[in-house]
C-alpha cells in the first residue's frame, strides 16, 4: 500500500466515542492508515467526557446539538452538516459505530458521495421497528448501505445474511466495548457520590425515547417500592440530561435518603460504579454488553433486546416496563443469593477485548485488494 488512506471516523454520542475509541487507537498506530476524527457532538457534554478520558480530540466538531430537537429536525440537519463535510475531507472511507442518527446520516451521506462505508457494531436487530425507536430503523439504514460490517457477534453475522448481505463483507470481531471496558477497569476511580459502604448498591440507567412518558413512570414508581421493602439498598441514577427524562425523576424519585439521583457519569466512573453495583436496572444497550463481563446481573427494562446473547447464557434478563415485573424480579434477585449468583457469572459474549485491532487487521488486508475486494465502490 503505497500511499495512506484516508479513514474518517464519526463519533455523535457517548456509547459511539465509547466503542469508537479503540477503533481510532488502533488505526491512528497502523502505518497504512491517516485518521480524522469528526465529532457532531449529537450529545455534547456526554460525548466531550469520552474522549477526553480516551484522549482523542476531533479535527472537525459540528456541534450540532440543540436542546429538545425533533428527530426530523437533527436529521436533517446532520446529513447537510455530514455532507459538506465529506466534500471538505474527501476522505476514501468512512467509520461510524451503532445506531443513532449520527450513523444512519452518515451512512447516507456516504452513500450519495459514493464513499464506503465502515459499520461497527453491525449486525444487531429486534426485528421490530418500534423498539428501540428509533435505533431499529438507523441500523437496518447503516446495514444495508456499508461495505464493511464488523459484527460482535455470530447471530449479528446471521442476521445480516437472512438479509441478503453478501457474507464476504460481514467480519466477526467481537464488540468494541469490551475493549475500552478492560482498559478502564483496570483501575478504581473515584465516584464522589457519598455512597453507604454498608449498603447493597442498585445501579440505574433509564434514558431511552421508547420509555418516555408512561413507561419511565411505570420505571420510577419500582424504584421507589424497591428501596422501600429493601432497607438494605441504595440506588445510584445517574440522570439523562433530556428533559423528558429529567422531569419524571425528579417529580418521582427527588428527596428519597437512599436515592440518589446525579448527573450523568463520565466513563470511568461509571464503570467503578457498575463494578460496585449489586444489581443493575437499565435500558441501555451499552451496559447490557458491559456489566456481564463485571459479573453484573442486569435487568433489562425494555420489551426488546438487540443482544439477546447475554439473555440466552442467563446473565441478562428482559424485564420490560411494568411496575409489578420489574420489583419482582429486582427483588428476587435481593432477596435470594443462588438466584442473584445465577446471574452473576462473569459471561461475555460480546467479545474479548481485540475487536479494534482486528478491524484494523480487515481494512488494512481488503485496502491492499486481498481477496479480490473491490474498494472504493459502493
Amino acid at each position: 500500500m503505497n500511499e495512506k488512506k484516508h479513514l474518517l471516523c464519526i463519533v455523535g454520542t457517548r456509547p459511539e466515542g465509547i466503542k469508537m475509541a479503540p477503533v481510532i487507537k488502533a488505526l491512528k498506530q497502523a502505518s497504512w492508515a491517516r485518521v480524522t476524527v469528526l465529532a457532531t457532538a449529537q450529545h455534547r457534554d456526554l460525548l466531550d467526557q469520552v474522549l477526553s478520558l480516551f484522549d482523542i480530540r476531533p479535527d472537525m466538531d459540528l456541534n450540532i446539538m440543540k436542546d429538545n430537537q425533533s428527530l426530523s429536525e437533527l436529521t436533517s440537519r446532520l446529513l447537510t452538516r455530514l455532507d459538506e463535510a465529506f466534500a471538505e475531507l474527501r476522505p476514501d472511507i468512512v467509520l461510524a459505530q451503532g445506531d443513532t442518527t449520527t450513523v444512519m446520516t452518515a451512512a447516507l451521506a456516504a452513500f450519495y458521495r459514493r464513499i464506503p462505508f465502515g459499520h461497527v457494531e453491525a449486525g444487531l436487530r429486534t426485528h421490530d421497528m418500534a423498539n428501540p425507536f428509533p435505533e431499529e430503523m438507523n441500523r437496518l439504514v447503516a446495514g444495508h448501505l456499508a461495505r464493511w460490517h464488523f459484527v460482535p457477534t455470530q447471530r449479528s453475522r446471521a442476521n445480516l445474511l437472512r438479509e441478503g448481505i453478501d457474507e464476504r463483507a460481514i467480519h466477526v470481531t467481537g464488540n468494541t466495548v469490551i475493549d475500552a471496558l478492560l482498559e478502564i477497569a483496570e483501575k478504581e476511580w473515584p465516584l464522589d457520590v457519598p455512597l453507604d459502604d454498608a449498603r447493597r448498591l442498585v445501579l440505574v440507567t433509564a434514558h431511552r425515547r421508547e420509555n418516555f412518558g408512561a413507561p419511565l413512570r411505570e420505571i420510577c414508581k419500582a424504584i421507589l417500592r424497591l428501596v422501600d421493602h429493601h432497607e438494605d439498598i441504595e440506588v445510584l441514577y445517574p440522570v439523562h440530561p433530556n428533559p423528558n427524562v429529567r422531569a419524571v425523576v425528579a417529580e418521582l424519585l427527588s428527596g428519597h435518603s437512599r436515592i440518589h439521583l446525579v448527573d450523568p457519569l463520565e466513563y470511568a466512573p461509571f464503570v467503578e460504579a457498575q463494578k460496585r453495583a449489586h444489581l443493575i436496572l437499565t435500558d441501555s444497550g451499552g451496559v447490557q454488553e458491559e456489566a456481564p463481563a463485571l459479573g453484573k446481573p442486569v435487568l433489562v427494562m425494555r420489551v426488546e433486546t438487540e443482544r439477546p446473547e447475554a439473555v440466552e447464557e442467563g446473565v441478562v434478563r428482559l424485564v420490560g416496563t411494568d411496575e409489578d415485573e420489574i420489583f419482582t424480579q429486582a427483588s428476587r434477585l435481593l432477596s435470594d443469593a443462588q438466584a442473584h449468583a445465577a446471574m452473576a457469572r462473569g459471561v461475555s459474549p460480546y467479545g474479548d477485548g481485540h475487536a479494534a485491532s482486528r478491524i484494523a487487521d480487515i481494512l488494512e488486508r481488503d485496502l491492499a485488494g486481498a481477496d479480490g475486494v473491490v474498494v472504493g465502490s459502493v
